[in-house]
């Protein structure tokens, strides 16, 4: 029996009744690493980059992937090797991004709590650019690097106060969200930094939400920036680059995003027609380059009926997948070796001590206890925020090119928790009042 390929990821797919990553059969991977086990495709990555350099074909554009959507080094690695640069939010991040083999230069800091330490340590490692989200920043920015003798390069993170249509938690471009600067206020803010003499002005910037599936609100944003573009350089302040941020999402639960590649060639348009195409671009995306390009593997603990619900109790939890309880979000769920029978529908729940610890409802599924599930589109905002509620380990994490399988992450244990914790009275500490 031929099964329906899981939508919106390609590169896993079944060849009779079991499901591979690209060359390789991920119930291999949970005999040699056991569950919960976060697995990547590279292709998968790849394929998903080269829609972005399609769109950009023959224009100055620099793609920063935006490494908070997964962390892993492995998965910087893929991305380093490939050119790109980094959108960071701390200093552990640009730590990651130059272990993995990432440049310096490359790196764009963006977030909206940046301490005085990370700007110190960026600007020593020499970073592109700071997105800088309020005039207290900046202000702050510039002294530090007065302090160590040179001028940090900086862009103004826009707030255009445009709806990107997605989750509340996630839309971070209207009005009422803490990141950027109010658009009536950019200029001002520009005129501001040109008078500092610890900051240069090298760009501008703007990122309205993740997860954004129509294009209308990129359109939108696009010309608000080009005419906040045309205000500052019309008040004598140059730009060297226009940052458009990421955000476009993936195809979780039948959403149809508009290809990367189509999208951009739009956006172009835009800009060939108020003569900024050949200015040096950036952009920021995410998700959509990691998000469907992993999963997350889990074993059928025990089947639970009920009165009002039947609960299937899997082995990943919230901790490990904490998409579901933080933002309702949908993920789907398929057997890794559909068994012949009557589906059953179940809630696909973890063992943590929690109602919130969900990682599906209402799901269809021929279900026993040993057998094995993929969470899908779990490559962005699963691993990177999960964490050890409950005492639990995170998972180990794979990356799977072609027929090779890489261990990218070891599974946690509980010393690796308890690293660095002690008790009461072994480790003592001197009060200076």
């Amino acid at each position: 029996m031929t099964l329906q390929n899981p939508p919106g990821q390609p590169h896993f797919a079944y060849r009779g009744n079991e499901l591979f990553c690209e060359e390789i059969r991920l119930s291999d991977l949970v005999r040699a690493h056991g569950t919960p086990l976060f697995v990547y495709s590279k292709s998968a990555m790849l394929a998903a980059l080269a829609a972005y350099q399609r769109g950009f074909a023959g224009r100055n554009v620099q793609i920063c992937y935006a490494m908070k959507a997964n962390p892993a080094l492995g998965v910087i690695q893929v991305f380093a090797e490939a050119g790109c640069g980094f959108d960071i939010v701390s200093g552990g991040d640009m730590d990651r991004v130059l272990a993995a083999g990432g440049r310096a230069e490359k790196i764009i800091f963006s977030g909206v709590g940046k301490t005085r330490a990370e700007m110190r340590r960026a600007l020593r490692a020499g970073i592109g650019c700071f997105n800088v989200e309020s005039e207290a920043e900046l202000e702050v920015l510039s002294e530090v690097a007065l302090s160590m003798g040179v001028a940090a390069p900086v862009s103004i993170r826009v707030n255009p106060n445009v709806d990107p249509k997605t989750h509340p938690y996630i839309s971070t471009g209207l009005k009422d969200s803490k990141f950027g600067v109010a658009h009536e206020r950019v200029l001002p803010t520009y005129q501001r930094a040109v008078k500092l003499a610890g900051v240069r002005v090298v760009g501008i910037d703007c990122h309205i939400g993740s997860q954004i599936t129509q294009e209308g609100p990129y359109l939108d944003a696009v010309d608000r920036m080009l005419d906040l573009v045309e205000a500052i350089e019309a008040a004598g302040i140059p730009l060297h680059h226009i940052d458009f941020g990421g955000g476009l999402g993936i195809d979780y639960h039948g959403e149809t995003p508009p290809d990367a590649g189509l999208l951009w060639q739009k956006l172009l348009a835009r800009l060939d027609a108020r003569g900024f195409g050949q200015r040096h671009l950036m952009i920021e995306p995410g998700r959509s380059l990691v998000g469907n390009a992993g999963v997350c593997l889990s074993e059928v603990l025990y089947l639970k009926p009920g009165e009002q619900k039947n609960f299937c109790i899997i082995d990943a939890a919230m901790n490990d997948l904490p998409r579901p309880a933080m933002y309702q979000a949908f993920h789907q769920i398929v057997p890794l070796n559909r068994r012949p029978g009557a589906p059953d529908t179940y809630d696909v729940v973890g063992p943590i001590c929690e109602s919130g610890d969900w990682i599906g409802h209402d799901r269809s599924l021929a279900v026993q206890p040993g057998d094995l599930l993929a969470v899908l589109s779990a490559g962005a905002y699963c691993m990177s925020m999960a964490s050890n509620y409950n005492s639990r380990g995170r998972a180990a994490e794979i990356l799977v090119d072609g027929a090779q399988a890489y261990v990218i992450r070891q599974r946690e244990t509980i010393a690796d928790q308890m690293q660095g914790e002690s008790l009461v009275g072994q480790m003592p500490t001197t009060l200076f009042i």
